[in-house]
C-alpha cells in the first residue's frame, strides 16, 4: 500500500502562483504513475495532471495546459504540480492519487491510491 500527502495549497490571487507537492511513502514501486485531480464545490472530481515515475510521460486537461507543469523528485518520492496563472476557476481541493499503469489517465476509478486533498483558493 502507497500512502500519498499533499501540502502546499493555500489562497492565492488570480495570475498568482501555487506549487502542490504529493510525497508518496510506503509501497512506491507498485505504483507506476501519479496524477492530480481537483473537486471545487458542487462539482464532480476532474482530472488535472498526470506523470510517469519516471517521468517520460505526462498528460494535461487541456483546461490547465500552459499553466500547469508537472514533475517528480524520484529521490523524495514526491511529485509537483506547479500552477502558474491561475483563475478563480482552478478553486478547488486538489487530490493525487497513484495508479499502477500508463493510461486512462483522465479517469479517476483507475487510480486506487488517494491522499487526502489540499484546499486551493483563488481570489479575483
Amino acid at each position: 500500500q502507497v500512502q500519498l500527502v499533499e501540502s502546499g495549497g493555500g489562497l492565492v490571487q488570480a495570475g498568482g502562483s501555487l506549487r502542490l507537492s504529493c510525497a508518496a511513502s510506503g509501497r512506491t514501486s507498485n505504483y507506476y504513475a501519479v496524477g492530480w485531480f481537483r473537486q471545487a464545490p458542487g462539482k464532480e472530481r476532474e482530472f488535472v495532471a498526470a506523470i510517469t515515475w519516471s517521468g517520460g510521460s505526462t498528460d494535461f486537461a487541456d483546461s490547465v495546459k500552459g499553466r500547469f507543469t508537472i514533475s517528480r523528485d524520484n529521490a523524495k518520492n514526491t511529485v509537483y504540480l506547479q500552477m502558474n496563472s491561475l483563475k478563480p476557476e482552478d478553486t478547488a481541493v486538489y487530490y493525487c492519487a497513484a495508479k499502477y499503469y500508463w493510461g486512462q489517465t483522465t479517469l479517476s476509478g483507475s487510480y486506487p491510491a488517494w491522499g487526502q486533498g489540499t484546499q486551493v483558493t483563488v481570489s479575483s
